[in-house]
């Protein structure tokens, strides 16, 4: 399942350098992550490393992006070839 950053994000930014896989970008108003490069870490790190920093604690998972860990897992294979 890919993460999810709610509106209660303060737009910090430190969640943005500590994702390995590039899935978090300034959006509109707040930090989005994108759920085709999202793997909650899977592969590079044993928790989510924007939930570890998340000062607000704003980051959730994102439930219209259900994945299990064999998915994410593959997708980590995916984009680090």
């Amino acid at each position: 399942m890919a993460l999810l950053i709610g509106d209660e994000c303060i737009n910090c930014d430190v969640c943005e350098p500590e994702c390995p896989n590039g899935a978090i970008s300034q959006g509109d108003e707040i930090y989005v992550i994108n759920p085709g490069l999202c793997t909650e870490c899977v592969g590079h790190h044993d928790k989510p490393q924007c939930i570890e920093v998340c000062p607000v604690d704003c980051i959730s998972k994102d439930r219209d992006h259900v994945e299990n860990q064999d998915a994410l897992y593959s997708k980590y294979l995916r984009l680090t070839g």
